[in-house]
């Protein structure tokens, strides 16, 4: 944006300066309005008030005309102020030079607004951290902590690093980072961020990112970065800003030989001033962007709020995005009378228990959640693509396809109608007898069906599913979630084949994935949003929005953000422009004079900052579909051993 005062330029002590010297300039103002002190000054007291708030007004118009030849307004503002100090008119040069003053101070406090959750963030990072040492706890500055570090952290205490809970458990309020409402369970295992609260048991923590590493300074970084990119609408107003500027000498100057009034002619220059115009996009993009930023949804640049609103396509990755990406066990299903689920699952996790592989993961997981005892194998191996064999206690333990077990024709039909359902059907044998079975699945999110009913809802139908899983899978869980449009067994050049096709079809496409696999479709998009990027550098540095927790309902939210910032926007430029040609009418035919015409043009662009700011604290007004059962919601892994 084309400030028209440099407060960074004019004050050096302190952010209140610009203030005060208005606060000054005002008292002056009004002195000249009643006519006070006219016994003891020789001169108008407003000239006091346009030395002070306009001299910064001056100095950036010259700079910027004759380094770069800048014709933006506070060439025009200046030109205003000069002609009407010409004609005497000292009051209304004082009130276009302090409401201008007033405007850029409203501006910098909606931006300051904006950017609270940022300022909290910083404020949140924790200056020592208490760390574990062969002597003891010990306590040092967050400066000296160093990666693999193990660090104790109490209740009411704020996380100083990210890392992994290695001993304890607890309850963290991360809603600073990812805008959830509820704390979130933690245990041994389990992430944890800097910045966030600890809020229960004492834990103690390995860290694994510290400094300008951590997710935090990610999250700083981001949001800054959004400050210093323009966005489209930014750029029209200030090619809008450059042309008013020939446009308001050449019409002042036809005033003045059709009328021969010179008081005309200044008051146009008055009120063609564009200064509400120009505050009219970035003032909303940064509220807008701020009231993202504290429900969890970083967004990069003003482009991409403003591109989220126009979307009429949005292509989904599976993994990680309608689904959790954790495969689960579901169902423990016993063929033998002698063995009961928890012994199922005890020897399995058992079997498991040193396996690398997701299904083997989950598996041993489940037994960890049902507080099984579950012991180490005596032997332990894995045949690849078909699961694993161990000796456990002297017995051999199978678990794993049909591949490694061979089933009878009654057990494969019980294998194919949990397989029918959308799940992963592993054998546990022992000696080399099927003993039961274990169903897996990666569940849907709870909010996707949702999430996919509500954006249908706002008006965007064209909803795709991308993915590398084939495609009774893809159809299947396409089908659960409401998503019509399918492409199965997709690499990822393949996906980004299908965002280009879209894009040769006019569509405006948003495209939502993890942001590793999907960078290059993710890239191509039109908008690309991230899944969970907390800690995913990827993902922060490919898509434009990032969302720093997976719950898939931030989208609608973003959307309906959008569509308000853009309505906001919209407002903030017509709304000037019809007061300030209503203004320009009224000086050509000498209705109005100078000082009329600098409180008409200049309460443009206090509505302009005024209705922007609301922004800061908009909540979305669409309101949630009823919720739909979710049933069966999961689907077979495309996952082999």
């Amino acid at each position: 944006m084309d400030k028209i005062i440099d407060f960074k330029r004019f004050k050096n002590d302190g952010e209140y300066r610009a203030i005060i010297l208005t606060v000054i300039s005002g008292i002056f103002l009004l002195i000249s309005w009643f006519g006070l002190l006219k016994a003891i000054l020789p001169f108008d007291p407003a000239i006091i008030s346009i030395v002070i708030s306009g001299t910064p007004i001056l100095l950036e118009a010259a700079e910027g005309l004759i380094t770069r030849f800048d014709l933006k307004a506070n060439v025009l503002v200046s030109i205003a102020l000069i002609a009407s100090v010409a004609i005497g008119e000292y009051f209304a040069a004082a009130e276009i030079a302090v409401i201008m003053m007033i405007g850029e101070i409203l501006e910098d406090r909606t931006v300051r607004k904006s950017q609270e959750s940022v300022k909290k963030l910083i404020q949140l990072t924790p200056q020592t951290a208490r760390i574990m040492t062969p002597a003891g706890e010990k306590e040092i500055s967050i400066k000296h902590v160093k990666v693999d570090d193990i660090i104790l952290v109490k209740p009411g205490e704020s996380i100083p690093v990210d890392g992994v809970i290695i001993k304890g458990h607890t309850s963290i309020n991360q809603s600073i980072i990812t805008g959830e409402s509820m704390p979130v369970d933690k245990t041994v295992g389990g992430e944890v961020f800097v910045g966030t609260l600890n809020q229960l048991g004492a834990v103690e923590i390995k860290a694994t990112k510290v400094g300008e590493d951590t997710s935090l300074a990610k999250l700083i970084s981001l949001v800054k970065e959004s400050e210093d990119k323009k966005a489209p609408v930014v750029r029209i107003t200030d090619r809008v800003a450059t042309v008013i500027v020939p446009l308001a000498v050449f019409a002042s100057i036809i005033t003045y030989l059709l009328t021969k009034d010179i008081t005309r002619l200044v008051t146009i220059l008055v009120v063609f001033c564009p200064c509400a115009l120009v505050l009219a996009t970035p003032t909303a993009i940064m509220a807008g962007i701020g009231n993202a930023s504290r429900k969890g949804i970083l967004i990069k640049s003003g482009e991409a709020l403003e591109n989220a609103g126009r979307i009429n396509t949005i292509a989904f990755d599976k993994t990680g995005t309608i689904t959790s990406g954790n495969p689960e066990v579901i169902d423990i299903v016993p063929l033998n009378n002698r063995y009961d689920e928890k012994t199922i699952l005890s020897l399995a996790s058992s079997a498991e228990k040193f396996s690398e592989h997701p299904l083997g993961k989950a598996v041993y997981k489940a037994a960890q959640e049902e507080s099984l005892n579950v012991i180490d194998p005596q032997k332990f191996k894995i045949e690849l693509g078909k699961g694993v064999t161990a000796l456990i206690n002297n017995k051999k333990v199978i678990v794993g396809n049909q591949k490694i077990i061979k089933a009878t024709e009654e057990q494969v039909n019980i294998i194919n109608s949990y397989e029918n359902q959308g799940k992963t059907v592993l054998m546990v044998a022992v000696e080399n007898s099927v003993i039961g079975l274990i169903t897996v699945a990666d569940k849907i999110k709870n909010k996707s069906m949702e999430t996919i009913h509500q954006l249908k809802e706002m008006g965007i139908n064209k909803i795709l599913l991308l993915t590398g899983d084939n495609k009774n899978v893809a159809h299947s869980i396409a089908k659960q979630v409401g998503i019509n449009d399918v492409y199965a067994e997709q690499l990822p050049e393949g996906k980004v084949h299908v965002i280009e096709n879209h894009l040769n079809d006019n569509k405006k496409v948003c495209m939502i994935g993890d942001g590793i696999n999907d960078a290059p479709a993710l890239a191509i998009s039109d908008v690309s949003v991230a899944m969970g990027a907390l800690g995913a550098d990827v993902a922060i540095e490919t898509a434009d929005i990032a969302l720093m927790s997976d719950d898939i309902s931030k989208i609608p939210e973003l959307i309906d953000l959008s569509k308000k910032v853009m309505s906001t926007i919209n407002i903030n430029i017509a709304a000037p422009i019809l007061i300030n040609f209503a203004a320009i009418m009224l000086a050509a035919f000498g209705i109005i004079g100078p000082v009329a015409g600098a409180l008409i043009h200049n309460l443009g662009s206090v509505l302009v900052v005024a209705n922007s700011s609301r922004l800061i604290k908009y909540r979305t007004n669409h309101s949630s579909p009823k919720k739909i059962k979710n049933l069966n919601m999961h689907y077979p892994l495309k996952t082999e051993r």
